[in-house]
């Protein structure tokens, strides 16, 4: 945990980036706008960029940092250190809980309805676990994903019948050390899309449509991330209410910012596909959001550099 500082003056925020998200990271015009109305100054910041002080920023906001999930060690060190030089938000138990999807276990036992999940653990053989799987899910399409992971890179759609080409996805991943998911693809998606709910500082603060993102028999994308067709969307009462059962399981309180992605299963109830708390887009191009965020940053930042028993 950073310690305790006192901001006089203008006060200092990175937004922290990866480089491989320079120019691609859609949020970040409507946020640097932000600060600049709020007299921050903000400067965009590669988290991996060897030569920041980070004693010099007032508070670090986690955003694009979109190439952790391959350099994970590297990263959450990296979350460590900077968080004992400056505020960074998210904090590291926060990223440490949710970079791998395992908590979604978690959050189904405690009733949130998610997307079955079957978790087939690094260096295992994944044949059995993928016949159980199809044994279990009427499916005509599976979704093999890692564990930890981001822009669905290394993610694929596949026939249930191919069995031998969903084995032949998993295989080298897992040897390679890495867990991988096995979910159905729920053919909604297709025409509803994902619902992403935007909350900041646990109130609903927009939602955006997200367009399909795997298409049928095509290879893992090769980008930072994969293509996506963002629309505004205003949430169903159902949707709402699946996405705020799924916060309430968040265990660490209110957050500065968590985005819920849902989609829809076959018979129309919302499910929660993952919940983004540490470096998730906001969609802040989408809608005017982007003072209210700087402002909840501000905020916090203020109750660490005067905490109300420093008045006592």
């Amino acid at each position: 945990m950073s310690k305790t500082r006192y901001v006089v003056g203008t006060p200092a925020v990175a937004l922290v980036t990866a480089r491989a998200a320079r120019g691609l990271d859609e949020d970040m015009p409507p946020l640097i706008a932000a600060c600049a109305a709020a007299s921050v100054k903000a400067e965009v910041v590669d988290w991996d960029d060897g030569g920041i002080d980070w004693t010099r920023f007032d508070l670090a906001l986690l955003r694009s940092a979109w190439d952790y999930a391959e350099r994970l060690p590297e990263f959450l060190a990296w979350v460590d250190r900077a968080a004992t030089a400056t505020l960074l938000l998210n904090p590291p138990p926060v990223v440490r809980w949710n970079f791998d999807k395992h908590y979604l276990r978690e959050l189904a036992d405690a009733g949130v309805p998610i997307v079955p999940t079957t978790f087939v653990e690094a260096g295992a053989d994944p044949q059995p676990m993928l016949e159980e799987f199809l044994r279990r899910e009427a499916c005509a399409e599976v979704v093999a994903k890692p564990a930890v992971g981001a822009g669905s890179r290394d993610a694929r759609r596949h026939q249930r019948t191919d069995t031998a080409g969903i084995l032949a996805h998993l295989r080298p991943l897992l040897a390679a050390g890495r867990s991988m998911m096995l979910q159905p693809y729920l053919e909604s998606v297709d025409r509803h899309g994902e619902t992403a709910l935007v909350f900041i500082e646990g109130r609903l603060s927009h939602a955006i449509r997200k367009g399909p993102l795997l298409p049928a028999g095509a290879p893992s994308t090769s980008r930072l991330f994969a293509p996506e067709e963002i629309t505004p969307r205003i949430p169903s009462g159902a949707e709402l209410r699946v996405a705020e059962r799924a916060m309430a399981q968040i265990p660490f309180g209110k957050l500065l910012y968590a985005r819920v992605d849902l989609i829809h299963d076959p018979t129309g109830d919302p499910r929660l596909l993952e919940l983004e708390i540490t470096e998730p887009s906001l969609f802040l191009a989408y809608a005017p959001a982007a003072p209210r965020f700087v402002r909840a940053a501000l905020e916090r930042l203020q109750r660490q550099c005067c905490p109300p028993e420093a008045y006592a």
